[in-house]
């Protein structure tokens, strides 16, 4: 019976493999305590790339953000932080965005009217506006009541809304002239 030198190959990997499990079994059995085997009663160490992540507090006001006092909103997260001049945030909360996001940078609160009807036909109070962009007003409001149909998404909105509560917050802080930084 003639064999091939492909399947004596094949025999002599599959025993070279054999004998470096055996071995390496061997070795682990063999190990001083707490050396690659836990030690009975301890956690594991787990090193900086076993870590898990630390989740950031989403209510943490982003990094370069500006100084002093100001509204910062930010365009991922959905959340407006209003920061004292002494950068203690007096109030941080969700609101929904507009349908057009005004792009990231330094601007000022330009206008703000108590009550109207937005854009999009909803009654709103508290609108504190600070840029637009291709001709959208883009702002801060919060809706008076509660909508009976949703906005229709054929009329462009710059509307940030805020819920009645935040919006009195944000009617109080954010006067003629306030810093207003959007981030990413």
């Amino acid at each position: 019976m003639a064999v091939s030198s492909s399947g004596i190959v094949a025999g002599l990997t599959a025993a070279a493999l054999a004998t470096v499990g055996y071995l390496a079994h061997q070795a682990a059995q063999t190990l001083p305590a707490g050396l690659g085997r836990p030690q009975a009663g301890a956690s594991p160490a787990v090193g900086p790339s076993q870590a898990p992540q630390v989740r950031k507090d989403p209510a943490a006001l982003p990094g370069g953000s500006g100084t002093g006092a100001r509204v910062v909103y930010s365009l991922r997260a959905d959340r407006v932080w209003l920061v004292a001049a002494d950068e203690a945030i007096t109030r941080t909360f969700e609101v929904d965005p507009s349908q057009v996001d005004p792009a990231p940078g330094h601007y000022t609160v330009t206008s703000r009217s108590n009550m109207i009807t937005g854009s999009d036909g909803v009654p709103v109070e508290h609108v504190v506006r600070f840029t637009s962009v291709d001709g959208v007003v883009i702002g801060f409001s919060a809706a008076v009541g509660t909508p009976t149909a949703a906005p229709g998404r054929q009329v462009r909105t710059g509307g940030i809304r805020e819920s009645r509560l935040d919006g009195d917050a944000m009617w109080t802080f954010a006067t003629i002239g306030r810093k207003v930084v959007v981030v990413p």
